[in-house]
């Protein structure tokens, strides 16, 4: 019998759009699972006219899971810390918080890409930083920022993921994958790119040093010890703090000829490169190139992803009542085909907000019937979606010169099984889907591999992910007809 004292625990902070959650892994030689200590709502609070993310709650939720987590009868090994990409904190020159960051989908930096254009062309910004255009990058919100008493007053702008680190153990630094995200970096030397930024009034000396995945990021102070109910000291490892590099580091490829599809909020759609991809046709691809682990690049394509089916459940929630998610997938499966489709990546669909009567005008607007039920919204937006994903995987093969034979669905669309045919069928691929828990998993391993429990490369760490976890393969349709339908529909779709 395994004595249970030869594994390690470990606990991944996984902190997402809608909520946050801080899980248990247990780790051994062939043992890899996963238990959640608990869960907490992440609820955007708007004040004087400006979307801002709860922070103080958000950390009270990481105390709470810190409690759960330590509760067990083996010590927490380390505590690894993810989340989502380009929103930042500013502190003081005491360390102190000026206010709650910032949501990414306020409205204050509608206008500021075209502000920087000025100064900087978009063909030259993306030559020295390789990141796609997005409203939201955090280059454009500081670009907003500034002349604000509280930009004029910070001393450190801190990443989410590097803020609560900081919070549990009074160390700075700033996580390099999500720095990536930024637009403020050059991802062939993951360094700053300083020439351009500079240029753009950005003073980059407000982010502390850069740290790697894997590296020690401190120790739980004495005060969070004593609050999370901890009796030993227990380090902070610096994982692939960006979610989305985090889930693609749980990737459970046998192959190195895959694509990969993280799915939850958005759709991370691409491929795993070992260089970064900035020329100008990848520019009017809108492709991104974010840094990975192992000196690994990101090269994907931001897709909104099911952001649309949950804004819709919130407003079908309003107005009718929750509705069955798994009656209402049922039903959109016997929905027509390709009836009706949108542009996933519209712009259009960012912001919160009736996102049926949205997706019905969109396709009204372009001569299609609109979607008038739940179950034929829900499948306007799924085949939408997988129309999308076989845009961006077909185009991520063509500017990087590289075919793939499978394509990887991680995050929590893996679960959702007729988006996971959908694309396989869209793409004529097969579609491995799983694990649902990437992000969780990512963050897990980086900890075990930085203590020395897993192989050094990522191979070994994904070969030990296809042993322990559950994975669903799902063929592409060899109907002919059906096949035909998916390419009429690539050619018709609004892109």
């Amino acid at each position: 019998m395994t004595n249970p004292r030869s594994h390690h625990r470990f606990a991944a902070i996984d902190l997402g759009a809608s909520s946050g959650r801080v899980m248990v892994a247990r780790t051994g030689p062939d043992t890899l699972t996963l238990q959640e200590a608990h869960r907490f709502p992440n609820r955007p609070v708007r004040t004087a006219g400006t979307l801002h993310w709860d922070i103080l709650s958000l950390y009270a939720g990481v105390m709470d899971g810190l409690r759960a987590a330590g509760s067990g009868s083996v010590p927490l090994t380390s505590i690894g810390i993810d989340g989502w990409a380009v929103d930042y904190g500013l502190l003081d020159a005491d360390g102190v918080l000026l206010g709650n960051p910032v949501h990414y989908r306020d409205t204050r930096t509608e206008g500021i890409a075209a502000k920087a254009w000025t100064t900087v062309p978009p063909t030259e910004l993306y030559a020295a930083t390789g990141i796609q255009y997005a409203p939201f990058n955090t280059l454009y919100q500081l670009m907003a920022a500034q002349g604000t008493a509280q930009l004029q007053a910070a001393r450190h702008a801190l990443l989410i993921p590097d803020l609560l680190t900081y919070w549990l153990t009074g160390e700075l630094g700033t996580e390099l994958t999500n720095a990536s995200t930024t637009q403020l970096m050059d991802p062939a030397t993951n360094t700053w790119s300083h020439d351009v930024v500079t240029r753009l009034g950005i003073d980059l000396s407000l982010f502390p040093p850069l740290r790697h995945p894997g590296d020690p990021a401190g120790q739980l102070l004495p005060h969070v010890l004593d609050e999370a109910g901890l009796t030993t000291p227990t380090p902070v490892t610096t994982v692939a703090s960006h979610d989305t590099a985090s889930a693609v580091a749980a990737v459970p490829a046998t192959t190195e000829n895959f694509a990969y599809i993280c799915t939850g909020t958005w759709s991370l759609a691409g491929l795993e490169l070992t260089a970064p991809i900035r020329t100008e046709e990848s520019r009017e691809a809108n492709f991104t190139n974010e840094l990975g682990i192992d000196g690994t690049v990101r090269y994907l394509r931001n897709i909104m992803g099911l952001w649309l089916l949950q804004e819709c459940l919130r407003t079908w929630e309003v107005s009718t009542g929750a509705p069955d998610l798994e009656a209402l997938l049922r039903e959109a499966a016997h929905a027509p085909v390709l009836r009706s489709l949108v542009d996933a990546a519209d712009p259009a669909f960012l912001a919160p907000g009736n996102m049926p009567h949205r997706i019905a005008q969109a396709c009204e607007a372009t001569g299609q019937p609109a979607p008038r039920t739940p179950a034929e919204t829900t499948r306007c937006i799924l085949d939408s979606l997988a129309l999308a994903h076989r845009r961006a995987i077909e185009d991520a093969q063509r500017l990087a010169d590289r075919a793939v034979d499978v394509i990887h669905i991680v995050g929590g669309g893996a679960r959702n099984a007729l988006l996971c045919q959908l694309t396989a069928d869209a793409c004529g691929l097969p579609v491995v889907a799983g694990p649902a828990e990437a992000a969780a998993l990512g963050n897990v391993l980086v900890q075990a591999r930085a203590h020395g429990l897993v192989g050094d490369d990522r191979q070994a760490m994904r070969a030990l992910l296809a042993r322990t976890q559950q994975l669903t393969r799902y063929e592409p349709t060899t109907d002919p007809a059906r096949r035909a339908a998916w390419e009429e529909a690539s050619r018709r779709v609004p892109a």
